[in-house]
């Protein structure tokens, strides 16, 4: 990467640490200037809507620019495991490789931090010759200069929209300023892909915008203030996944009001909420079934999930 790059003094994404990760220095992510990449292949564990028949090629980034004390992937977040670095060059090839096995979408997971290296996977992926539409998945901690940067790069963004207080979002997240970075970033997603377009013919998306928002105990996230926001802020033509896979991961034990799963009565209140502001597309989970590929084992680098 150039020394004027956004990687020096970091601006990646709204935590701004301001130091030259092309001369080793690491922020918060802990990341250097190479593009890191903990696990890539099919998964299964998406949305219909992206999965298809033979899932997403999904190539889930390490590390993360928060550090939720419940994530589901905390060992490639938080702890660094299965970390490999991936040339642009590399990431082109697996992502062909993917691609010729029938999935559906190139999903970016947890990609907030490594945009820069990113868009330059991505433009030599799209040189060689791909041709999957590509699926920005990240947790809306996003900086909108850096989205900016991937206009006409992507196809559908999949924000997980996680708090409506900056004080909730920094005392499970370590995420200051989390509201308004979170929305700017969703306004910005949107006025690049705007309302979901799906084919009726495959059923899979092909353009838009789809924001989930997992469930939390206790309301912790404020979902309604979110909701809110999405429906006269944004729009109702967006996709929703309402999640109520919640489990108490990684530190949850530590804090009791989140050591539990949602209530069905919970989950209920919040699918309502949803209905009662007009979205056109909800996607709901029974909270009585556990979702399959919902708790990946990354210490299994072959396969982190359970099934597909």
């Amino acid at each position: 990467m150039l020394k004027n790059s956004p990687l020096n003094p970091c601006q990646v994404c709204p935590r701004k640490c301001g130091l030259d990760r092309t001369d080793g220095q690491t922020g918060f992510c802990g990341l250097d200037h190479r593009m890191h990449i903990s696990w890539a292949g099919l998964h299964g564990g998406e949305e219909p809507v992206f999965s298809g028949p033979r899932g997403v090629a999904n190539f889930f980034f390490t590390s993360c620019n928060l550090a939720c004390l419940y994530c589901q992937n905390f060992q490639i977040s938080q702890q660094g495991m299965a970390d490999t670095v991936f040339s642009a060059r590399d990431f082109a090839e697996k992502a062909l490789e993917l691609e010729a096995e029938g999935a559906s979408f190139l999903g970016l997971v947890s990609p907030s931090h490594q945009v820069p290296q990113i868009r330059e996977a991505l433009t030599a992926a799209k040189t060689a010759g791909i041709t999957l539409p590509v699926l920005y998945n990240s947790s809306a901690y996003d900086s909108v200069d850096m989205l900016k940067s991937l206009e006409g790069l992507v196809d559908v963004y999949l924000p997980d929209l996680k708090y409506s207080s900056d004080v909730m979002a920094e005392k499970y997240s370590e995420a200051p300023g989390y509201v308004e970075a979170s929305r700017n970033a969703i306004l910005e997603m949107y006025r690049q892909v705007g309302d979901m377009d799906i084919d009726p013919v495959t059923g899979l998306a092909r353009r838009g915008l789809w924001v989930r928002l997992l469930v939390l105990p206790g309301n912790i996230s404020g979902l309604w203030e979110s909701l809110c926001f999405l429906a006269l802020e944004v729009s109702t033509g967006i996709g929703l996944s309402l999640m109520s896979q919640y489990s108490p991961l990684h530190r949850a034990g530590e804090f009791p009001e989140i050591n539990r799963a949602i209530l069905e009565e919970e989950y209920k209140q919040a699918v309502d909420m949803a209905r009662d502001l007009g979205f056109d597309l909800v996607l709901t989970q029974d909270p009585e079934e556990s979702p399959e590929n919902a708790v990946p084992d990354f210490s299994n680098k072959k396969q982190p999930f359970a099934s597909f």
